[in-house]
């Protein structure tokens, strides 16, 4: 924290050197949170115990204006309590850069923006901040947007290295993609917000004694949502083709919720996700298993992250049909969530036989509370009622009885001052 107090204090001293037309704000965010799991991403097996932990997150958000300039510069720390002695003369993690980022807006519809930097659209499902993770998740890019009335276009460039190489290095990048390129188009018409993507991810690969290779793969479609008084409604449609490590890819993708507001304080909706897959005994060299790339995927297919957080990749795809209701009273907001899974594509059993496709029930429950405009506290309990098929998928052969995950987060928000 002496690193970011020294950064703070500095440009706080150099805003004060100038009187041009100028705005700076600066505000932290500490955000710690206590997880219980028994069970979390996968069934926990008989003779495993389940876990606690306190993980935090300390961040400094920089943002300065000046005419036609934008900066942002965001530091963080993440640590789990007692990951260092308290004598420690250095901490594990360091502090490191969230976002770093410089705007130029060009004229008052083409404006630009280069450095590390948060990508995310629509409802998260490909691009998001991924802002449940203490890290968060950020880009090395260059954003070109287009912003006349009622509409936008963003331009995405990216290319990757591992260092400043003398030579191109002989050893794959595998950190994440080698280069990207995207196009994002919104517009509203009336009460229908359309929003259209097209995405290609480049991955480099290596086979021993020859080049390295890049198979690029492209994710396209589109996003809906619609807005009518009580009612709203939302719609994703997205493929992916192209090639991954000399595989062809062919998958796809369809979401649709519907919510209804019974009363102002009480909502009520339905969801339906499918995620294809691939089959177990299909023995093509293809890729037909749809994945979300980097979309915000905690918030979708239940809390306790068994499909698509870091898992479920290259596999028999997800059916996830689920029920939302939320009630919100004063400071409060309840919500209760259950989801029922099912595989799209065929799982197989130890001897090769069909397994019945149902993956298992989650419910989730969470809470909000805000103490003080700038203290808010959330919390939440699942639990997962695992099916044999889900204990086969993830490779657990002595699964205990009771899977279940329980969290507790308070986060601080305060704005340390705002000059202009």
């Amino acid at each position: 924290m002496n690193t970011l107090k020294t950064i703070a204090l500095s440009i706080i001293g150099l805003a004060g050197m100038s009187a041009f037309a100028q705005e700076f704000d600066a505000n932290l965010q500490l955000r710690p949170r206590y997880e219980y799991r028994n069970g979390f991403k996968a069934p926990i097996s008989n003779g495993e115990s389940p876990t606690s932990f306190i993980a935090q997150r300390s961040r400094l958000n920089l943002n300065f204006k000046q005419e036609k300039i934008k900066l942002k510069l965001s530091l963080q720390n993440i640590r789990t309590w007692g990951d260092v002695t308290t004598t420690s003369q250095a901490d594990k993690n360091g502090t490191a850069v969230f976002e770093g980022w410089a705007q130029y807006e060009i004229n008052s519809k083409w404006s630009s923006r280069l450095g590390r930097q948060v990508i995310s659209y629509d409802n998260q499902r490909i691009f998001g901040e991924l802002d449940w993770a203490q890290q968060g998740q950020s880009h090395d890019a260059v954003l070109l947007t287009f912003h006349p009335e009622n509409h936008q276009l963003d331009l995405g460039f990216a290319i990757n290295a591992n260092a400043e190489n003398l030579i191109e290095p002989t050893a794959a990048y595998t950190t994440s993609y080698k280069s990207m390129q995207y196009a994002w188009y919104h517009t509203r018409i009336n009460k229908l917000n359309t929003s259209l993507l097209m995405l290609n991810t480049g991955y480099e690969y290596g086979q021993p004694n020859t080049p390295l290779d890049v198979d690029y793969k492209q994710t396209f479609g589109t996003y809906l949502s619609f807005k009518e008084k009580k009612w709203d409604t939302n719609l994703g449609l997205y493929g992916q083709t192209g090639k991954s490590t000399n595989k062809n890819v062919s998958a796809w993708y369809a979401g649709a919720n519907l919510g209804y507001a019974v009363t102002e304080k009480f909502k009520a909706g339905l969801g339906y996700e499918f995620l294809s897959g691939k089959n177990q005994d299909d023995t093509s060299n293809s890729i037909k298993s749809f994945s979300p790339l980097f979309g915000t995927n905690h918030a979708f297919n239940g809390f306790m992250d068994y499909f698509y957080v870091g898992n479920h990749q290259n596999s028999v795809g997800l059916q996830d049909a689920y029920l939302t209701l939320n009630y919100a009273q004063n400071k409060w907001q309840f919500t209760l969530m259950p989801h029922y899974f099912s595989a799209p594509a065929t799982v197989l059993d130890a001897s090769n036989k069909k397994m019945d496709d149902y993956l298992g029930t989650e419910i989730d429950f969470t809470f909000s509370y805000a103490l003080h405009k700038d203290i808010k506290i959330n919390g939440g309990y699942s639990q997962m009622f695992a099916t044999a098929t889900l204990e086969r998928l993830k490779g657990v052969t002595n699964p205990a009885s009771t899977n279940n995950w329980a969290w507790l987060m308070i986060s601080f928000n305060p704005r340390l001052f705002s000059l202009k």
